[in-house]
């Protein structure tokens, strides 16, 4: 059964999600946007979708690159405003987040801001924008990078932007939870090991047992397909 790492990440994030759930995702997010969908065609059709455009249950013709475009308010029951997303999760109404950051560390503390010493930094980030406010907030959040090495898994973050309600992370190696521990090594995906996980991971794993990521069914693949024929969920791998 042929598959590539983006179609491993994408069905491995789009299990994470349950039914009747509210889930958010912002700009730059091609992973996370095919993921809520593949999820509402697969087993959880009241999931309710929100989107960084506005769209509430949006039915998107076409999957847009920048995953904030017109094509993702197509269908919508509603215009739902980012500020509004902030508010939901303040109240706490919503379920998922999907963000990511530079850094990730042992911790699960996230950092968008800058690498190196803060007031004279290498390198000044953008920033922690929506971050900062919904990681505390958003009951899970779900974070996602496309690359696993160890300048994204760090010890310990050069500057902590945000922190807060972590629930899974998930790469193209592996899943990480966390729990009062920080980051546990939930599962390995087929196509690696643990030692390649290591080697790529700024901090020594830690795990309770080894486990690896069902691979993805011909159900799932076939779903995939049919949710984003384009295959927009690679540009994140480019």
């Amino acid at each position: 059964m042929k598959y590539e790492p983006s179609d491993m990440m994408t069905i491995a994030i789009a299990r994470l999600l349950k039914n009747d759930e509210t889930v958010f995702h912002g700009v730059a997010s091609p992973v996370p946007m095919v993921s809520i969908l593949l999820a509402k065609e697969l087993h959880a059709p009241n999931l309710i979708y929100l989107n960084i455009a506005g769209g509430v249950d949006a039915k998107p013709y076409k999957l847009p690159k920048s995953t904030d475009a017109p094509e993702l308010l197509k269908g919508t029951r509603a215009i739902f405003k980012l500020e509004e997303i902030f508010d939901l999760s303040a109240r706490g109404g919503l379920d998922v987040a999907f963000l990511s950051g530079v850094q990730i560390d042992k911790l699960g503390r996230v950092n968008s801001s800058v690498i190196g010493e803060y007031h004279k930094p290498k390198v000044r980030l953008p920033g922690g924008a929506g971050s900062a406010c919904l990681i505390p907030t958003t009951k899970k959040a779900i974070l996602w990078r496309t690359k696993h090495d160890k300048k994204v898994f760090v010890e310990s973050c050069d500057f902590v932007t945000t922190q807060g309600n972590v629930h899974r992370v998930v790469t193209p190696l592996c899943i990480f939870k966390k729990d009062e521990r920080g980051l546990i090594l939930e599962s390995i995906h087929p196509y690696t090991t643990l030692e390649e996980v290591q080697e790529n991971t700024g901090f020594p794993l830690v795990y309770d047992s080894i486990s690896y990521t069902p691979e993805p069914t011909q159900q799932e693949l076939r779903a995939l397909e049919n949710v984003d024929p384009s295959r927009i969920r690679d540009i994140e791998f480019v």
